[in-house]
């Protein structure tokens, strides 16, 4: 054999194998190529739907939020109006030509000689000395208090003070009327 021929047969036979080889690297390169895909594909599909979870659940989070947020302004403002509201009560109340001012302090001082013991001081509240001194054969008068109103009665020895004063009873009529308030307020 001739080295041409042996040549050409060597070339032949690698060429032939090159085919072969190039041919399996070729179905390998296909098989490989599609698992990729695959897995992309599942990576993929994986991923968009953990955001489409994270999304639904920020999206739940922020609508929550949002309501939270508008809530606490909504109660912000409620408390505002009503502590506006209690101021204005508190300005009308504590003003000298307050209508009944006279007949709501008669009924505090029937009051207090009922639940009071003799000796007491009557502390009465500047705004209403002139009224309240009417009643000196009752109580004696000492010394001014602070106050919107009324009095307070107080021990010679001090060790009992009862408070007669507006601001006091206003509280536990407010306190007791608060949902009426907030329904004439706010509707509900």
């Amino acid at each position: 054999m001739s080295l041409d021929k042996l040549a050409s047969e060597i070339e032949s036979m690698a060429k032939a194998e090159a085919k072969v080889v190039s041919k399996e690297a070729k179905a390998g390169a296909k098989s490989i190529g599609s698992e990729a895909k695959d897995s992309v594909a599942e990576y993929r599909d994986a991923a968009i739907t953990q955001a489409e979870k994270m999304s639904d659940q920020i999206a739940v989070e922020s609508i929550a939020a949002a309501r939270q947020r508008n809530q606490k302004r909504l109660l912000v403002a409620r408390r505002t109006e009503l502590d506006s509201t209690w101021s204005e009560v508190m300005s009308q109340v504590g003003a000298a030509d307050l209508k009944g001012r006279e007949e709501i302090l008669e009924s505090l001082v029937q009051k207090a000689t009922t639940e009071s013991d003799d000796g007491m001081v009557l502390r009465p509240v500047a705004v209403d000395r002139e009224i309240l001194s009417r009643y000196s054969e009752r109580f004696q008068i000492g010394e001014d208090t602070d106050g919107l109103g009324g009095f307070v009665l107080e021990s010679p020895d001090g060790s009992v003070l009862m408070d007669y004063r507006f601001e006091g009873r206003l509280r536990d009529a407010w306190d007791a009327s608060l949902g009426e308030v907030s329904n004439t307020l706010f509707g509900e």
